[in-house]
């Protein structure tokens, strides 16, 4: 057999390690000092690739981790054998037994949940999920009964009790209301368990824009997910942090560049139809790497040279065409950055996102397994 195929031979995916560190320390910087992190990896960290992103983490401190799903859970602690790892989604009844097995917490949403954890016979790790206000998990403070019961349960512990905030990424007076409503209902409950001498373990509410939009709240952990990766939901949004550094590059060469006539059509559906004659740059990637469809022709742009350039026409599964005309000495094997950095140029996620009519996380979660991780 030959060699294998250059990584970075297509298209690939750029991840910076020190600017992951540094994002980290600021984060780390707005909680008060007695709070700890709880690293948010899942969905392959955001797309940044979980394992390298977890490693990083671990080596500057970070002792607790949060994925979605069991097989996330497995996946992680290959890499990080001794610290905390809590499936914050569901995992199905015949699944429970490698939460013991792996070592994992798990988020309890319900009391019938909570039984089915108790009949395995295993002993099981997991955080109470208290639904405040967000109307998608978790047991409502009404239900004191219900959560107490869960503390009788003799195969599992609780290490800790959480909420999730609907509204921190907003200062609208009526979501700072909303969601100090959530904080009080939350400390309430959890008054209310301690004064019946239960241990809650670790308390935890706050994700990324709750951090900093909410420094006053003041629990064991803090969930930071997409700030750690350094993008926003909003462009705008970087003032509330005063900039974190983003960690994710997004990067393709270019295939063919060549001229097309005034009035010639490009891609399928003849959607785009040149004015002049222009230079045209077919780039390899496409909508099965992750790149949104509906990003064609919709102010979607890529950098190539330190200059930005329109996508045009349709976006097709592996390719998509740039309009280069101003782009000097553009030639094939060159690269075209659609998220990064290229001499004065920035392309940010939120631009994609805001282009492609979808949010930050969309385009990092979306980002294809084809894609090689870089780390850099």
């Amino acid at each position: 057999m030959g060699d294998m195929p250059l990584e970075c031979g297509r298209a690939w995916v750029e991840i910076d390690l020190d600017a992951l560190a540094c994002n980290l320390a600021d984060i780390r910087s707005k909680l008060p000092k007695n709070n700890d992190i709880m690293a948010v990896v899942k969905a392959n960290a955001y797309g940044h690739g979980a394992e390298r992103i977890a490693g990083r983490l671990a080596e500057e401190g970070v002792r607790a981790f949060a994925v979605a799903t069991v097989t996330e859970g497995i996946k992680l602690r290959e890499c990080i054998p001794d610290d905390s790892i809590l499936v914050l989604g569901y995992t199905h009844p015949k699944d429970m037994w490698c939460l013991s097995e792996y070592n994992l917490s798990q988020l309890v949403t319900d009391e019938d949940f909570a039984k089915k954890l108790n009949e395995t016979g295993k002993k099981i790790k997991v955080h109470i999920a208290i639904d405040t206000g967000m109307r998608r998990l978790g047991m409502e403070p009404s239900d004191f009964a219900k959560i107490e019961r869960i503390f009788t349960f003799e195969n599992l512990t609780v290490e800790g009790i959480a909420t999730h905030l609907s509204s921190s990424d907003s200062k609208d007076k009526n979501d700072i209301s909303f969601t100090n409503n959530q904080m009080e209902k939350f400390s309430e409950l959890v008054q209310k368990l301690k004064d019946k001498g239960y241990n809650i373990g670790k308390q935890h509410a706050q994700a990324s824009y709750g951090i900093y939009n909410y420094p006053e709240i003041n629990l064991d952990f803090a969930r930071p997910g997409i700030f750690l990766y350094g993008a926003y939901s909003r462009n705008d949004d970087a003032k509330i942090t005063g900039g974190l550094r983003p960690v994710l590059a997004l990067k393709a060469l270019i295939a063919q560049v060549r001229w097309i006539k005034a009035g010639e059509c490009v891609s399928y559906g003849r959607t785009y139809t040149a004015k002049e004659q222009i230079k045209l740059a077919t780039v390899n990637i496409g909508y099965a790497d992750g790149i949104p469809r509906q990003m064609s022709s919709n102010g979607g742009y890529c950098i190539v040279g330190g200059v930005k350039v329109p996508i045009i026409g349709i976006i097709t599964m592996d390719m998509l065409m740039l309009d280069v005309t101003n782009a000097e000495n553009v030639k094939a094997g060159d690269i075209a950055t659609l998220i990064g950095k290229d001499k004065n140029e920035e392309i940010l996620c939120s631009d994609l996102a805001e282009a492609a009519g979808t949010i930050t996380y969309d385009i990092l979660a979306g980002l294809s397994s084809r894609l090689p991780r870089i780390y850099l």
